[in-house]
């Protein structure tokens, strides 16, 4: 089972991305599988029901998010209705959505898919990450061997840590959140694929996909200013993952970038 794992999805140049190159990369490699995080799809912030049905549509099976994925009202109820569409799982129980969940390929094989949240300089504090993960991996692997972890964390160490501390149990553990890609692509000893960082799907030419001189402006000045979407120089970065369907262990891993051709019109609400 291949699978495809792309990084923080940024506004329309992210999407544009994604609209071009899944579907075609899918076709090519013989993806099973793609999954992306959203929580900054719309916008720049958030998602919402429009964004995410347009990244299913664009060929993505399931989105993981974060703590902005609360920043659209609407998000709440799109949580509540659609499984692919995920929230840490280390909220409380009490928030819309969930944190894991299964989902079922084209071929008919099954697949967990587990979205927690780090603690490390990260608001707001949540559960433990390493209980919670336990917690649910208790229940997904009742159902499939193949598990996918987005780890959602500023800290690297507290990625490695996790990927560490889950070898062995799930498939694969993708780092998201920083939007810069780290270079530290490998299978850990007991079979787990691990990345600290998958990076963002969107601008580089930008401060982690904000326009440059808005947040010039706020370091040198210390006020607070705009924080829009930059267009420049659109990426998709992505982590493609090997998965042997019987035992769940991982058999090859590789970083993934496409360019994207051109400039992209920017709207700040979408």
């Amino acid at each position: 089972m291949k699978a495809l794992l792309i990084g923080d999805v940024i506004g329309r140049p992210g999407r544009a991305a994604v609209e071009r190159f899944v579907v075609p990369l899918r076709e090519e490699l013989g993806i099973d599988l793609v999954v992306a995080n959203c929580e900054n799809a719309a916008g720049g912030f958030g998602v919402t029901p429009a964004v995410a049905q347009e990244l299913f549509s664009a060929g993505v099976d399931v989105l993981t998010s974060g703590n902005h994925v609360w920043k659209k009202r609407e998000a709440l109820e799109l949580l509540r209705l659609d499984h692919r569409v995920m929230r840490p799982a280390n909220y409380p129980d009490t928030a819309p959505g969930s944190g894991s969940t299964i989902i079922e390929t084209l071929s008919g094989q099954k697949v967990g898919i587990l979205n927690i949240q780090g603690r490390v300089f990260m608001e707001p504090v949540v559960d433990c990450p390493f209980r919670i993960a336990t917690r649910e991996l208790e229940r997904l692997r009742l159902v499939t061997p193949m598990i996918i972890v987005d780890m959602h964390a500023e800290a690297t160490s507290e990625k490695v840590a996790m990927g560490w501390f889950l070898d062995g149990k799930v498939s694969c553990l993708f780092g998201t959140h920083t939007h810069i890609p780290t270079a530290d692509e490998r299978i850990l000893p007991n079979g787990t694929a691990y990345l600290t960082d998958v990076g963002m799907t969107g601008p580089y030419d930008s401060v982690i996909g904000r326009k440059t001189e808005q947040i010039l402006e706020r370091f040198v000045s210390g006020l607070p200013t705009k924080s829009e979407v930059a267009e420049g120089n659109v990426q998709l970065r992505g982590l493609l993952v090997d998965i042997n369907v019987k035992t769940g262990k991982a058999t090859q891993v590789e970083r993934l970038t496409r360019m994207l051709d051109g400039q992209v019109p920017h709207a700040a609400s979408d």
